[in-house]
């Protein structure tokens, strides 16, 4: 797989996630803010659950861009020393099942196609994150209580 490329993908696919979460945000903000949604009674609540809802899609944003400053600014390494951030692994299971993992350092959860694969992006945060750090290929791993084997890493 092409690393770079994959790196590419990732930071495309989360400038289209910010820019839905910002036409997400605009239609709350306006929907919270339009003369027909004030209040006539305290039961008449669109206005205020518009409200939650624009500060919820902002914070969602602030997040996105986060991450996306994060991936940017990410540089891609000839690992050496074992699995760090950056690395794309491959995982076997005991029943012959692959998985494919990129170490980011944001963005956890995110699922892209890349080249006919399924990849997901997890952070070192996070459990199958941790246990990655430092191995090799043919080290073991637990995931979710089943055994799986290091078979790629990139």
């Amino acid at each position: 797989m092409n690393k770079p490329a994959l790196l590419q993908a990732i930071i495309e696919r989360l400038t289209i996630d910010l820019e839905v979460a910002q036409r997400a945000a605009q239609t709350a903000y306006e929907t919270a803010t339009h003369e027909e949604n004030v209040a006539e009674n305290k039961y008449d609540t669109l206005g205020l659950e518009a409200s939650y809802l624009a500060t919820g899609q902002a914070r969602r944003m602030e997040e996105i861009r986060h991450g996306l400053a994060k991936f940017r600014a990410l540089q891609l390494r000839d690992l050496q020393a074992g699995i760090e951030l950056g690395a794309l692994v491959a995982l076997d299971s005991e029943n012959g099942v692959r998985q494919w993992f990129f170490l980011g350092p944001d963005a956890a959860g995110l699922k892209l196609e890349f080249e006919g694969c399924p990849v997901m992006v997890i952070t070192p945060r996070s459990p199958l994150g941790q246990s990655l750090l430092g191995k090799q290929v043919d080290d073991g791993v637990s995931m979710g209580g089943n055994a799986q084997v290091i078979t790629e890493v990139i």
